[in-house]
């Protein structure tokens, strides 16, 4: 059965690890990559990455992603959300601290967050979801 666009976005809200897909070239599939994400719903979602990166550039030729987040327990539920990119800017101060803390246990924010600046430069790329799919397979 369908989420409503309350319960999909409540879902994305949640910490899941998403899986993001944006098209690289008419000749191949497209890139589909795990990754942390942050939204809160009805706004914009955003993801941090390196940038200067094949998935910044396949972003930027792309001008859309989507995402898609899902759990297995209690039920298979998924939300998939897809949108065009609103801005690619340089990460802020405070962002990363604040996505790490999303995903991982307080005492590993900042062991993550050293390893993190051997990374070389991160940009944010922010999306408006504006196509939803999704299914929760233990209401059927």
């Amino acid at each position: 059965m369908a989420l409503t666009l309350e319960e999909r976005q409540e879902f994305l809200a949640q910490p899941h690890i998403g899986a993001m897909a944006v098209a690289v070239s008419p000749d191949r599939a497209p890139l589909n990559v795990p990754i942390w994400y942050q939204y809160s719903p009805g706004g914009e979602l955003w993801v941090v990455t390196s940038a200067g990166s094949r998935k910044v550039r396949a972003l930027e030729a792309a001008g859309r992603f989507s995402i898609m987040a899902q759990v297995l327990t209690p039920s298979v539920r998924y939300v998939t959300a897809e949108g065009p990119i609103t801005r690619i800017e340089p990460m802020k101060d405070g962002m990363l601290r604040e996505m790490a803390a999303r995903y991982l246990p307080a005492d590993k924010v900042d062991p993550y967050l050293k390893y993190a600046e051997s990374l070389g430069d991160q940009v944010v790329v922010y999306m408006r979801p504006d196509h939803w799919l999704s299914a929760d397979m233990g209401t059927v």
